[in-house]
């Protein structure tokens, strides 16, 4: 008698039919479907990132050239400079 007390306290008075009703009615009310959306488009995020690493590689050439090598940041995007580096390496002054 103790067994059958036990295991009726251990486990909630509910229904089966009950559940599986609900269950089914969900399903019924509200198809899942899966649209895929892309608020930015693949070709949009490729140049996106590609004028991101300019723009950070222009900002980098300026720190380096301005502040770490004490001439003027904007020197740094001349092509008088480019010139003068390529000439420098090639042994042309």
């Amino acid at each position: 008698m103790t067994n059958e007390v036990k295991s009726e306290s251990t486990q909630p008075k509910v229904p089966q039919k009950e559940k599986k009703e609900k269950r089914s009615e969900k399903n019924q009310e509200k198809p899942m479907r899966w649209y895929n959306l892309r608020l930015i488009p693949i070709w949009l995020r490729i140049i996106l990132v590609l004028a991101l690493l300019i723009i950070a590689g222009a900002a980098g050439l300026m720190i380096g050239f301005g502040v770490i090598g004490n001439g003027e940041p904007l020197d740094a995007l001349k092509q008088d400079t480019w010139q003068h580096m390529l000439d420098i390496i090639n042994g042309k002054e």
